[in-house]
């Protein structure tokens, strides 16, 4: 079986003719025959002819018919029999002849891109002696060896590539129930495409759980309760997922050697078994097992029971199962603003077989549907090697048509599209109005090596102004500014159950909006409040959202909805959501998850995610552009202790040397002055240019800003006030009004500038502890508090000290009767009042000694 369900037993009747029975196949086009080649790899299949006339153009169930060799055809000629599709040169399955053997039956091997775990020679492991319907979408087939005391099981459904496929014994001494005591093989499909099984045992009726005391209990694997790797006594021989169809065989033991958790299977008895299909989970950190979850929806659907007996041979499964969605290849929708990233791979799940042993991969997926939207430019990145030519064309093989004698219409690429990761060829491509709604993209020199394109009209990428891609490229994220609201849509690049958007640094503390569809088909977008890591610490919220959407196709969520930037909450409301602000002018933290399924009801263990990002996303609104968060503490940390040098200690400390330090001799209060402004400025600008260029943004809107900004701008008026500074009146004369109002600007200036540069700091603290949240920012915050209290003490201790000094300076000056009372140079720049008073009584006492008589 390599496509369309086809299954059958093949007979050579004669030199001309060969029957066919229990036929299954899936309908595909109306030119579909019976095809030959000399050898199963691709270039012979693709070059191989039609042998017989008998056209396969219908569905076909447990059929059984004779078919005739073409004239011209001998059975020399054919050492593949293949079922084949000529328009799409598909192979729907194969087997090999061996015309030299003396046995005149073939001999069917797997197709050569089947993934194969088979221990069988000279069989295909997709045939059995039995097969039972256990559901419309569900069968069993199996096949004993009653004298090797082994069974082999095929389990085959229906379902989605999510889904696990469970079978079992039931315990005949449990009379309450079936599943309690059962002993139950779980089956299904890795992330990557691989099948597995493992051994379960059932002991409630619940997903599986850790107690406290450490033991397990629910639907647990056999290995769990014993906490060993060596309790799965299932073997998987073979497993694919085909059309939409879920098949994997394993094999048994009818008595195992675990007593305790493995059942014996009595072959001559008819014993109870039991089924179901249902969501599995994939490891996380807790469990590195698939573990299933609750199956749920109506019995004999999603799970029942049945009695079988092994031994008899039962043949209930006439025709092959039909999935509704037969479509298993990953989706990549493409984004106008991302490229598109294109390599070759091996060909591990090419979906039309036969193929290259290399074909294309996007994004580093095999082969994907590309899902395009016209009007929107998609661009490429090629990185498949010089010899592979990117082309997109109407044509469904590729490899250029034309040298087959097919028309085709190229959209985009040809022989100039190829490159290399060290020099990648950009492809720009904009599907326009008359694109067919279904091309495909392919190599230009080989056939088959892509895949499909949709083109559809209109997308996210036309209905919202902004999109990046989020960590890990596994999630677009989409929005659209307006006055007071924001639209907002996220979509997954991978199938899972649910898909949630988060605005925070980590999953504490964050807001989060969780989009799934549930089982009517009906989409939802939920929000929450997440403050731990457990079910628990989930809390639902009542934000007000609008044009609220989700969807899944092929099992990738699309959410969107609309919010307010503020949340419509009253003055006293104390709701969680109230304080989820979105401020356009600063970088938006989002991070994103997916699990397995998601629901309205009390959230669980199971709803738990399985895919997560490993760090947040910075998204700036008004830019259109994200980058990766960066832990900017450390640069912040340097940007606070610049200016705590500058506005805690040099700039206060030149300040205080003018007011404080003109006892000293000459003007060396003044160069402290000024070289402590000056250094302490230069500082300031440093470390305000520091953060602005790391931060990568500048915004005026939090209180710290402006403080910051208040401060600067009135340090940076200091220097340029000094530089205007009138000059110093001659001894004994009056201080002119220019001098006075010079200092008095002097003066309010240097004052308002420290206070409103302490500010900055304080609010700078509180900045810092409302980003990152940190647990020490209130130490530091009390800390600098103690610092500024000190210096106040210290001010009040030198003001008091001074004035001291100055009543005795003035007492001292009553009694002089001839001295040196040259102006001092000295400007008190904080009272530039009292200075003048000292002016005027030096110049009366000078009156008073000129007065005196000069001789006795």
């Amino acid at each position: 079986m390599v496509q369309h369900q086809l299954r059958g037993l093949l007979t050579i009747i004669d030199d001309c003719s060969f029957n066919v029975s229990q036929f299954d196949m899936l309908s595909g086009t109306t030119h579909v025959h019976f095809w030959g080649a000399i050898a199963p790899d691709f270039f012979n299949l693709t070059n191989g002819f039609i042998i017989s006339n008998h056209v396969l153009n219908q569905t076909f169930r447990n059929a059984s018919f004779n078919v005739k060799l073409v004239d011209n055809v001998t059975w020399d000629q054919i050492q593949v029999l293949s079922v084949w599709d000529l328009p799409t040169s598909s192979d729907f399955g194969h087997v090999l002849l061996n015309v030299y053997d003396d046995d005149s039956s073939p001999v069917p091997t797997p197709a050569a891109n089947a993934t194969s775990h088979s221990a069988f020679v000279g069989m295909v492991p997709t045939v059995f002696d039995n097969c039972k319907v256990l559901s419309k979408n569900f069968r069993i087939r199996w096949t004993l060896d009653a004298d090797q005391g082994l069974l082999d099981i095929g389990l085959e459904a229906a379902t989605g590539t999510q889904n696990y496929m469970a079978f079992g014994w039931a315990d005949p001494n449990f009379s309450s129930g079936f599943m309690i005591g059962a002993d139950v093989a779980v089956t299904g499909f890795t992330e990557q495409g691989m099948p597995f099984v493992d051994d379960f045992f059932i002991t409630k009726y619940e997903e599986c759980v850790l107690n406290k005391d450490g033991s397990a209990s629910g639907v647990c694997p056999d290995n769990v309760y014993e906490m060993s790797n060596n309790m799965n006594n299932t073997e998987l021989v073979y497993g694919h997922r085909r059309d939409g169809v879920s098949f994997i065989r394993y094999r048994r033991k009818l008595e195992s050697d675990d007593k305790k958790y493995d059942l014996v299977v009595d072959a001559k008895e008819n014993m109870t078994v039991i089924w179901a299909i249902g969501l599995v989970k994939p490891p996380d950190f807790i469990w590195p097992y698939y573990l299933p979850q609750n199956h749920g929806g109506p019995r004999d659907v999603t799970y029942g029971s049945s009695k079988l007996n092994v031994s008899e041979h039962i043949n209930e499964c006439l025709g092959p199962l039909d999935a509704e969605d037969k479509e298993d290849q990953d989706l990549i929708i493409a984004d106008g603003n991302v490229p598109l990233v294109v390599t070759t791979g091996p060909a591990l799940h090419y979906p039309n077989p036969p193929n290259p042993e290399k074909v294309l991969y996007i994004n580093k997926k095999e082969a994907p549907v590309l899902k395009v939207e016209r009007g929107v430019p998609i661009k490429f990145s090629i990185q498949a090697g010089h010899d592979v030519a990117f082309y997109v064309t109407s044509n469904l093989l590729g490899g250029n048509a034309t040298l087959r004698n097919a028309t085709e219409t190229i959209y985009a690429g040809g022989p100039e599209a190829e490159g290399v990761v060290a020099s990648p060829k950009e492809l720009v491509w904009a599907p326009g109005r008359n694109t067919p709604d279904q091309v495909y993209y392919h190599s230009l020199y080989e056939q088959k090596m892509g895949w499909r394109v949709q083109v559809v009209d209109g997308g996210l990428s036309d209905m919202y102004n902004n999109s990046v891609v989020l960590d890990d490229q596994q999630v677009n994220f989409f929005w659209t500014l307006s006055n007071e609201t924001i639209s907002i849509a996220a979509r997954g690049e991978k199938k899972s159950g649910y898909l949630a958007i988060g605005f925070g640094s980590g999953m504490i503390n964050s807001y989060v909006y969780v989009g799934w569809v549930d089982d009517s088909g009906e989409g939802h977008v939920n929000t929450y409040w997440i403050n731990g890591k457990d079910a628990y610490s989930i809390h639902p919220t009542n934000e007000n959202l609008t044009y609220v959407r989700c969807k899944s196709e092929n099992g990738i969520i699309t959410l969107e909805f609309t919010r307010p930037l503020k949340p419509l909450c009253g003055h006293k409301e104390e709701k969680p959501e109230c304080k989820n602000i979105i401020d356009p002018t600063t970088p938006l933290k989002v991070i994103w998850a997916m699990g397995t399924k998601w629901s309205n009801g009390p959230l669980t263990e199971s709803n738990m995610h399985f895919a997560t990002s490993h760090r947040p996303f910075r998204v700036l609104l008004m830019r259109g552009s994200a980058e990766a968060e960066q832990d900017l503490r450390p640069v912040l940390a340097v940007h606070g202790f610049m200016m705590f040098l500058a506005w805690g200690i040099l700039l206060p400390g030149g300040i205080l040397a003018a007011r404080y330090l003109k006892h000293l001799k000459g003007d060396g209060w003044y160069q402290i002055h000024v070289y402590l402004q000056y250094s302490g400025l230069a500082i300031c600008m440093l470390g305000f240019l520091f953060a602005v260029a790391e931060i990568r943004g500048f915004s005026f809107s939090p209180l710290h800003v402006k403080f910051g900004v208040a401060a600067i701008v009135l340090a940076c008026i200091q220097p340029v006030n000094a530089s205007l500074r009138p000059k110093k009146p001659p001894s004994g004369t009056d201080i002119s009004s220019k001098r006075v109002l010079w200092e008095y600007c002097h003066t309010i200036v240097g004052r308002g500038a420290a206070v409103v540069g302490i500010l900055a700091l304080f609010t700078g603290m509180k900045h810092l502890g409302d980003r990152y949240d940190g647990e020490d920012v209130q130490e530091l915050s009390l800390a600098l508090a103690v610092w500024f209290l000190l210096l106040a003490l210290i001010i009040v201790y030198l003001e008091y000290r001074e004035r001291q000094q100055r009543r005795e300076r003035l007492f001292n000056r009553s009694n002089w009767v001839l001295g040196d009372l040259d102006e001092d140079d000295s400007t008190d720049l904080l009272s530039p009042g009292l200075a003048r008073v000292q002016k005027e009584s030096q110049s009366s006492e000078r009156m008073e000694v000129q007065l005196e008589p000069l001789s006795r």
